[in-house]
């Protein structure tokens, strides 16, 4: 089974500001805004949806197609990513571009100001659907090149290819119109419980109408664990209990890795959403979000142990 991963590859600076931002705004000159914040360090982590997801595949057995874009910085994500495994090969290098990267400064109160660089990401990954079989080909939709975001559903159609669409923080930039094309004919429709409301609100459609469009709809819920939505009802999917929580950022990745690996062995939906669980347990216990591991024997017993 051929896993494509359509989304993202970037670079995340994250840095950290020993004091409060609110001390170093005065209100009354926001207008005229220019202050300097002296930081301790940064921490380097490699990132994007793309990745996350096609690492998450890789440790669940999985030998993932990354379909994205990347700069001419490439070379330390792609030796992380020979490192693992994991195939470059679908990856198209824009040479007059940087990665993708945001900046992230966070104060001791926790706010954070980012600013973020799409770089090689306002490019198309030109995702060549000729060498590709319908019934022996999975592809995920994620954030990423939003005109990437709005061909690849269509051609997934006209394939016959079976497709997750996933439009995560993307979503503000989609017309109605757009949105409910993509969702068309997917598999399965994914996002957190906040995209769902906007989806909803920005289409102008219920839970029940969107399911017209799609196979099933899987929220996540953060600790709440998630929820899949089908014709035929509703069922709640529980968090794994991890040893630690330490930084949930990437979990949601993570999750679709295991839910990803699940359909591509024929499982039934709600197990598919469990083994997603069980994969997004291990991500939490650690900084990054390709920072995690396990074993298939660990793997198991968590996923033995939710029954």
């Amino acid at each position: 089974m051929n896993i494509v991963v359509s989304g993202s590859l970037a670079y995340d600076r994250i840095m950290v500001f020993p004091g409060y931002f609110a001390d170093h705004i005065l209100p009354e000159k926001i207008h005229v805004l220019n202050v300097c914040f002296q930081v301790n360090g940064m921490r380097e982590e490699i990132g994007g949806t793309a990745g996350n997801i096609a690492y998450a595949l890789k440790l669940m057995g999985q030998a993932p197609i990354i379909s994205a874009t990347i700069g001419r910085d490439y070379q330390q994500y792609f030796g992380w990513l020979g490192q693992k495994g994991i195939s470059t090969e679908g990856i198209r290098v824009i040479e007059d571009e940087y990665t993708a990267g945001a900046f992230i400064t966070t104060d001791q109160a926790d706010n954070q100001i980012t600013g973020f660089n799409p770089g090689a990401m306002k490019h198309s990954s030109c995702l060549g659907f000729d060498g590709l079989s319908g019934p022996d080909t999975l592809v995920i939709v994620a954030p990423g090149n939003l005109e990437d975001m709005l061909n690849y559903p269509r051609e997934c159609r006209a394939r016959g290819i079976r497709y997750i669409f996933d439009p995560g923080q993307s979503l503000p930039t989609w017309s109605p119109p757009d949105l409910l094309k993509a969702i068309d004919g997917s598999l399965l429709l994914i996002s957190n419980d906040y995209e769902l409301e906007l989806i909803m609100s920005k289409t102008g459609s219920t839970r029940k109408q969107l399911l017209e469009r799609t196979g099933a709809i899987v929220t996540t819920l953060g600790e709440q664990g998630s929820q899949v939505c089908t014709a035929a009802g509703e069922t709640t999917i529980p968090t794994i209990e991890p040893r630690k929580v330490v930084d949930p950022t990437g979990a949601g990745d993570s999750y679709r890795g295991g839910l990803l690996t699940g359909l591509a062995q024929g499982l039934e939906i709600t197990r598919c959403a469990l083994m997603g669980s069980v994969c997004a347990s291990f991500a939490v216990e650690c900084y990054g979000t390709q920072a995690y591991a396990f074993t298939h024997d660990e793997f198991q017993e968590r996923l033995n142990g939710s029954h």
